[in-house]
């Protein structure tokens, strides 16, 4: 786990402030770069989300599906966990948070565009920082590799569907077509240039040549993230100044969330007797989130200014360190899993 990773929660901080600080500094800067659109998309952020995506799909490794049959339960229970209870625990609790709970501390539009936000981070599970997690916990990282193939290509087709039924459900209106465009131009496209590229990369049989591609990518995937904290953060600095405490509010019911899942899953793996070094990422997957993902639909089907992006980059700040709190917690309940 690089520096990057390690204090990832720090540098989103840093991040906020700056793009807070900046935002009520320079307003017309941002709102320039606000202007830069095509198609409702800003290409400045559609850039940098790229930027953000692509080195993660050039690490899965789609030839790994041959190994689907092996381990079974592992991989059910990821898919189970992901698409058929995280999305709809994570609406349920953002309309209970924001239409009960808060309703007194938020207006109904931007309560709608927060339960959007969240909505969007339950449909997306985690696709690249699993493979930390699952080297912190020692997990397998060929059934890891598999794990992660198989609910990429199932994104593909069930993050648009489930997306719109939830967002339906809650009253919260998108366009179809908007949807649908952002998971070509952030999922599917995405997923076929780094399998292309990695293609290319290992043609001859050199796994050298991959690894110092991705580590050349690696730096620039996280820059691509922090700048785009600077500038949601930027963007809503008017807001965020105005109601400081908006953050806090979207961090509880994430943050309930979060270890709902984990709990629901890790005692799901124990109950099926799997092994340690499956159950840990099997679990992982199913808790954390591709928030890159989300941040980029948030702001195709909501705008730069809205609630929705804003949630998502609380996702953000809150995921890291309570996955690490959950690695110290799956290495030291290893024992439950395995003979002592």
């Amino acid at each position: 786990m690089g520096i990057f990773e390690r204090y990832l929660t720090l540098w989103v901080t840093l991040c906020i402030v700056s793009g807070v600080v900046l935002g009520s500094l320079a307003p017309d800067v941002f709102g320039a770069i606000a202007g830069m659109e095509l198609a409702h998309v800003n290409l400045v952020v559609a850039v940098l989300i790229w930027v953000m995506i692509y080195p993660m799909m050039v690490q899965i490794d789609f030839s790994a599906i041959r190994e689907v049959g092996t381990k079974p339960k592992g991989l059910l229970l990821t898919l189970i966990i992901n698409w058929l209870i995280k999305p709809f625990t994570m609406a349920a609790l953002g309309w209970l948070f924001f239409r009960v709970f808060f309703a007194d501390w938020v207006d109904p539009n931007t309560a709608g565009e927060y339960i959007a936000g969240m909505i969007l981070l339950g449909v997306a599970p985690c696709t690249a920082m699993v493979f930390v997690w699952s080297q912190l916990t020692k997990g397998d990282p060929n059934y890891t590799l598999v794990q992660v193939s198989v609910n990429d290509i199932i994104m593909i087709f069930a993050f648009a569907p489930i997306a719109a039924f939830l967002l339906g459900v809650s009253n919260i209106q998108v366009p179809w077509e908007t949807l649908l465009w952002s998971v070509v131009l952030y999922v599917m496209l995405p997923l076929v240039a780094g399998a292309w590229t990695r293609h290319r990369l290992e043609r001859k049989g050199d796994g050298a040549r991959l690894n110092r591609f991705l580590r050349l990518l690696k730096p620039w995937s996280v820059l691509g993230l922090l700048a785009t904290v600077v500038l949601l953060f930027g963007f809503q600095a008017e807001t965020i100044l105005a109601q400081p405490e908006a953050i806090g509010l979207i961090a509880i019911p994430l943050l309930i969330q979060t270890y709902g899942i984990f709990i629901i899953a890790y005692g799901a793996a124990r109950w099926l007797r799997l092994p340690h070094n499956v159950a840990a990422p099997a679990c992982m997957i199913g808790t954390s989130n591709f928030f890159e993902l989300a941040v980029a639909v948030a702001i195709s089907l909501f705008g730069l200014h809205s609630g929705a992006a804003l949630a998502t980059v609380v996702g953000v700040l809150v995921e890291v360190p309570v996955m690490l709190s959950l690695v110290y917690f799956v290495n030291k309940t290893r024992p439950w899993f395995e003979p002592v």
